[in-house]
């Protein structure tokens, strides 16, 4: 009996990984886990705290949160101890969850559709698409998606009609460290009380 249990969740959590698990195209991985995520977001099915967990997990196993930590420290990441850019490492990654599903509404409808691909290099892929809301303008998104793993793409940007978010948030860091003599301190402060609101 405590082996049939056991064979019933192994079976259920390997059923769940698979879903989640996207094409290495691309192409198609942006596809899938932009439609996935919708399909998600607007079962009403689903509570709040249910999408969070379902959106966290995505990010975590499809967007390079690491490199993308690093790339908006800027310049600090060269001159920090291991320490210290471990720290900001856990810290960004809670603040960029906690950004990342405050406005869950915000990607909960309208219409999702790839309208090209531009394979940069082997390692970078820029996937066109375009968001039609139910209300409002379309928005046109830019994914760059990172390819040296071509069997694990991860995406690293989003470019929101022209604006890159990944330099949008190195800016906005450059600046609260420039108004604090460079003190990392200052950066996990504020990453920290944005993660606890």
């Amino acid at each position: 009996m405590i082996r049939k249990v056991v064979y019933l969740v192994s079976l259920f959590f390997l059923l769940q990984n698979t879903l989640l698990s996207y094409s290495s195209n691309p192409k198609d991985f942006i596809n899938e886990l932009v439609n996935d995520a919708i399909s998600k977001l607007s079962d009403k099915n689903l509570n709040i705290e249910q999408k969070k967990t379902f959106i966290n997990k995505i990010a975590l196993e499809n967007v390079d949160i690491n490199a993308l930590g690093l790339y908006t420290l800027g310049e600090l990441r060269k001159s920090s101890s291991v320490e210290d850019i471990s720290n900001y490492q856990v810290s960004f990654e809670k603040y960029f969850l906690k950004s990342l599903t405050s406005r869950l509404t915000d990607y909960s409808s309208g219409k999702f559709e790839i309208i090209g691909v531009d394979k940069k290099s082997t390692n970078y892929t820029i996937v066109n698409s375009k968001i039609t809301p139910k209300d409002g303008p379309e928005i046109v998104i830019d994914w760059r998606v990172y390819t040296k793993n071509p069997e694990n793409p991860l995406i690293r940007d989003l470019i929101i009609e022209g604006l890159s978010l990944a330099r949008t948030q190195k800016e906005e860091f450059s600046s609260i460290l420039n108004s604090n003599d460079n003190d990392i301190n200052a950066l996990f402060k504020t990453l920290e009380e944005f993660s606890k609101n």
